[in-house]
């Protein structure tokens, strides 16, 4: 969508983005939460990539109350996290018909404060990259600084070799479904 929306609206890309990264976001660190028996707002955790299957939840990132997620939780149950948080949106859609309910909702209402109240917040959108993290011309979800102007920066985090790969297969996977729409 946000490929299309840049196209057609002829808008430069700091004014043109997502809320993907916000939703996928919330999933993981809901997730993380429940796994550790921590409150929800001791998390901090982001998703980087394409809002679907390949999202890659960076866990090298992740921490609860300042404590690495690693440090808390088993491998084998991380893995878990990870992959129910690809298929968190599937999830919610088996049980509730749709995944579109409050979390959109909530997700630009985040991103409207952000840039109405020119807050600066670093939150994990969909934005059209040109360079960063080694992908040109595509639109992935990755932390950015939101305010009165929309983007105004994107984030690089430093990602382990893994993290790398996974953010690679995720833009190789989201630059073809865009082949599709654009051909």
């Amino acid at each position: 969508m946000c490929h299309v929306a840049k196209n057609v609206s002829g808008l430069p890309r700091e004014r043109v983005f997502g809320m993907a990264g916000i939703l996928d976001t919330a999933r993981f660190s809901t997730f993380i939460a429940w796994e550790t028996g921590s409150s929800l707002k001791d998390v901090t955790a982001v998703v980087l990539g394409g809002h679907g299957d390949q999202m890659v939840p960076v866990v090298s990132a992740a921490t609860v109350g300042g404590v690495p997620l690693r440090r808390l939780v088993g491998e084998d149950r991380i893995a878990a996290l990870v992959a129910r948080t690809a298929k968190g949106g599937g999830e919610l859609v088996e049980l509730l018909g749709t995944s579109a309910w409050y979390a959109p909702g909530a997700a630009a209402a985040q991103m409207v404060d952000a840039i109405m109240l020119d807050e600066k917040r670093v939150l994990p959108c969909t934005a059209y990259l040109q360079g960063e993290y080694g992908i040109e011309a595509l639109y992935m979800g990755v932390p950015v600084r939101l305010g009165a102007a929309g983007i105004e920066a994107i984030v690089e985090l430093e990602l382990d070799a893994q993290e790398h790969e996974a953010l690679e297969r995720s833009a190789a996977a989201v630059r073809e479904v865009v082949g599709v729409l654009t051909t």
